[in-house]
């Protein structure tokens, strides 16, 4: 009976063992499915729908071949469009029979150079969600969703590579592969066993019967009983016997305990269920409402940090170099005017080293505008993340066109004590804020105007308990250093024959503010601190020779008629909704010196 369970163990094992095999062999479909993209004579610009790219489920891999440099990008359609709204492209979509087809779409509006495409290269672009750029051939997978598309390109002007092949991932996962070939393994052991157990059962059946012993003949003598050594010594033959016959059986049994760890080796993590993989444990996050026909945010956080990341570099650059040229690349209005100023102090003053202010190397809070128009507007609070000691920058960063990379508008040190309101997630963004609104207690556009009559006439000014205790403290030490001033005129015995006049007003930079959570907003305004000393008695002189930069600015050390010096001051401010009892707050500045020039 031993052998024929062995012959049904052995037969078992034969069908898990081949059946799990099969899974893995015979039985496996394709690793990925694949669309091969067909463009006859592309364009410079070649796009494709993201329909094309979810035609099936699964990772999307593009691969694109040409000779020379492949550049692919990937951002909203939308985006994509209007950037390409100047030039004639090749477009990709999905036929309703789920084909791919390519058409010429024409460029909507005239290129500035009249041809027939623009020229413009799409490397390096602030648009782009992400890209991606190669020699020769280019592998990007993509996770792509509805509303985006991919940019397939050289440098604008070559034609863009014509071997495109969309593939993706399909699911040979066989997860009872394993069970079964371990099952499979287990009987093959069990029927070894039983084998072995039926053929020691049947040797022990045939062995010989003994018989009680004949009578001895009465003349035969009785043989004296072996002794104790003869004993062991059949022992020992005996055991030499039986020592071929175990090792036998253990060589039977070898083969399967080698085959089972063969197979249990052999099988990957494809090969066997996965429980619990598909289900995390989830975790409390804010609850944040999405408004109705709320637009997607301009930059997501990765697009962000890397725009960041770029306006950092070329700032570093430019600072090394003194490159106005180069700054102004990435930096415009007051941030820009500032540091032309700083340049040409650096390159007339020996030894200079005012620090420069830049984005810190991370972004921990991005505040994207949510609209699909130009220009664009994002706000970010920068960190640096290997040194908790310095002071984060606050900046805000403007894209006027399709075209046009982010320009800083504003930057500012955020002191310790400043206090960042709480605004939307960065997936979400949030709306820009009218500079005449009459939703804020202040409107952005009366921000500037109001802190510099708090500067000048101080407790006098209606503003005056408007803002809070950072903001009063830094605008007491502004009238400070006013004072110094006119203290130094009394001091070198010229205040008989000059005078010194100050005068705060708006910049005519535009005011920037997006809104914060709780009706509030985050206020960008720059202010001008005019300060002028003027000779009183005829034929005096104001001399500055002692102060390098202004020298340095006017290229003279004395003037009949005075002097005029210009500080900027770049301010950020969180004002509260209307109705609010909270006080406007003043979470960054920067003071830095504009211009000086001679009175005429």
């Amino acid at each position: 009976m031993r052998f024929v369970w062995a012959v049904v163990a052995f037969v078992l094992a034969t069908v898990l063992i081949g059946a799990g095999l099969a899974q893995r062999t015979i039985f496996m479909g394709p690793a990925e499915q694949r669309m091969e993209l067909s463009v006859d004579e592309p364009a410079p610009y070649v796009v494709v729908d993201a329909d094309v790219l979810r035609a099936h489920t699964g990772l999307q891999t593009l691969l694109v071949r040409g000779e020379g440099d492949v550049f692919v990008a990937y951002g909203r359609t939308a985006d994509m469009t209007a950037w390409l709204s100047d030039t004639a492209y090749d477009h990709v979509s999905l036929t309703k029979s789920h084909k791919p087809k390519t058409q010429r779409v024409a460029a909507r509006q005239p290129p500035a150079d009249g041809g027939e495409t623009s020229g413009r290269s799409p490397v390096g672009a602030d648009l782009w969600l992400d890209s991606f750029a190669d020699k020769d051939a280019l592998v990007a997978k993509f996770q792509l969703t509805e509303g985006n598309s991919v940019l397939i390109a050289r440098d604008g002007v070559q034609p863009a590579p014509d071997d495109i092949l969309v593939s993706w991932a399909l699911d040979t996962r066989t997860p009872w592969a394993g069970p079964l070939m371990a099952a499979g393994a287990l009987m093959l052991a069990v029927g070894i066993v039983l084998y072995i157990l039926g053929i020691r059962h049947q040797r022990r059946g045939r062995g010989p019967r003994r018989k009680g012993p004949a009578p001895l003949p009465e003349t035969q003598p009785i043989t004296t009983l072996p002794q104790r050594d003869e004993i062991e010594q059949q022992a020992d033959a005996g055991t030499a016997r039986r020592t071929p016959r175990a090792r036998r059986r253990l060589m039977v049994a070898a083969p399967a305990l080698v085959l089972t760890g063969l197979l249990a080796t052999g099988c990957t993590a494809d090969s066997w269920p996965q429980f619990g993989s598909d289900t995390p444990s989830p975790s409390p996050t804010p609850t944040v409402v999405t408004p109705e026909n709320q637009k997607q945010p301009v930059v997501t956080e990765k697009q962000g940090q890397r725009i960041v990341g770029e306006i950092a570099a070329t700032l570093a650059k430019a600072d090394k170099g003194l490159d106005a040229e180069l700054a102004g690349s990435r930096l415009t209005g007051a941030a820009l005017d500032a540091r032309k100023t700083e340049y040409t102090l650096r390159g007339a003053i020996a030894g200079r080293t005012t620090a420069l202010v830049s984005p810190l190397d991370k972004v921990k809070v991005l505040l994207p505008e949510a609209t699909d128009g130009w220009p664009r507007t994002a706000l970010a609070l920068t960190v640096d993340g290997a040194d908790n000691t310095k002071p984060p920058v606050l900046l805000t960063m403007t894209q006027i066109d399709p075209w046009a990379n982010y320009h800083v508008t504003s930057m500012a040190e955020m002191p310790a004590s400043g206090e960042f309101p709480n605004v939307a997630p960065a997936w979400l963004g949030t709306t820009r804020v009218p500079a005449d609104t009459a939703f804020l207690s202040l409107a952005p556009a009366a921000v500037a105007d109001a802190f510099s009559d708090f500067v000048d006439a101080g407790d006098k000014s209606q503003y005056a308990d408007r803002f809070d205790e950072l903001a009063q403290k830094f605008a007491q030490s502004v009238r400070d250093s006013r004072q110094a001033i006119v203290d130094g005129l009394a001091k070198a015995n010229a205040s008989k024959t000059s005078k010194a006049a100050f005068d705060m007003a708006p910049a005519t930079y535009q005011p920037l503010s997006l809104a914060t959570l709780g009706s509030g907003a985050v206020v960008s305004v720059s202010v001008l601190d005019d300060q002028k000393i003027t000779p009183t008695a005829e034929g005096a002189m104001v001399r500055f020779g002692k102060n390098p930069e202004v020298k340095a600015l006017t290229g003279v050390s004395e003037s009949a008629k005075g002097v005029e010096v210009v500080y900027g001051i770049q301010l950020f401010f969180a004002v509260p909704a209307q109705g609010s009892t909270e006080q406007i707050r003043l979470l960054a500045y920067k003071q830095d010196l504009f211009n000086a020039k001679v009175i005429k």
